[in-house]
């Protein structure tokens, strides 16, 4: 590869070697391995997503300019490769995805309304909702789907949005307490996650118009990304 440069980098899509790096490394996820494909790690995991997040700014602030894409390796949109071992029982040291999240301004992890996109052979998408919603957003949102069925129907069931996501994520066996079994939206209030997910052909990352197509979905989810900002307490 050539020499790094300091200039604003260029996205055409994430190149072909991404996704035979994360093949490799699905192969070979130890740290010797690691370590002798760092170069590897740099040019075709780490340089192409911070491409793609810079290249996401200011389309995505089109969007909803609450939505963040901060380009940096560690404290920004692209999530860590390191996976958190403690108390699991796979010991792999690292994750065999590249994961983007852009999240709103007012949250500081994962688990806030945000978009999504996960980059991995043969199961890569894009997401759009919150995943894992904690204990008071996760209350607020099920209330709000109470309180404003109307307009929770409207955002789940809106054109754009249904046409191209499916809802997806966990689900209670049993209503949580407060809400009765037979509401009209059980089965919605019953989630443990609110996120609507669009499966992508690997092809579809390589594209150059990647940009284009991420912001086309990004948009399709807006009237879902707006009732559950307004459902914890946040603008859209």
């Amino acid at each position: 590869m050539s020499k790094k440069s300091s200039a604003k980098p260029t996205f055409n899509g994430f190149p072909k070697e991404t996704l035979k790096f994360l093949r490799d490394l699905a192969k070979h996820n130890d740290r010797d391995w690691f370590d002798a494909n760092r170069e590897r790690y740099e040019d075709y995991f780490l340089a192409p997503a911070l491409a793609y997040i810079t290249a996401m700014q200011q389309p995505l602030a089109k969007v909803s300019p609450l939505y963040q894409a901060v380009p940096k390796k560690v404290g920004g949109s692209l999530m860590r490769i390191f996976r958190d071992v403690r108390f699991a029982k796979d010991k792999s040291p690292y994750k065999t995805n590249i994961g983007i999240h852009f999240r709103h301004e007012a949250f500081c992890d994962a688990y806030a309304p945000g978009f999504y996109v996960h980059v991995q052979p043969k199961e890569c998408f894009i997401g759009a909702g919150i995943w894992h919603p904690q204990g008071d957003a996760l209350r607020a949102i099920r209330e709000a789907i109470d309180a404003r069925s109307t307009d929770w129907k409207k955002a789940r069931d809106a054109k754009a949005f249904r046409s191209r996501y499916e809802l997806a994520g966990d689900s209670l066996q049993r209503p949580p307490r407060g809400f009765d079994a037979d509401h009209p939206f059980i089965d919605d209030i019953k989630r443990k996650d609110f996120i609507g997910v669009i499966p992508l052909q690997d092809n579809a990352l390589t594209s150059p118009d990647f940009v284009k197509e991420s912001i086309a979905a990004f948009k399709a989810a807006t009237p879902m990304s707006r009732f559950l900002c307004e459902a914890v307490g946040v603008p859209f």
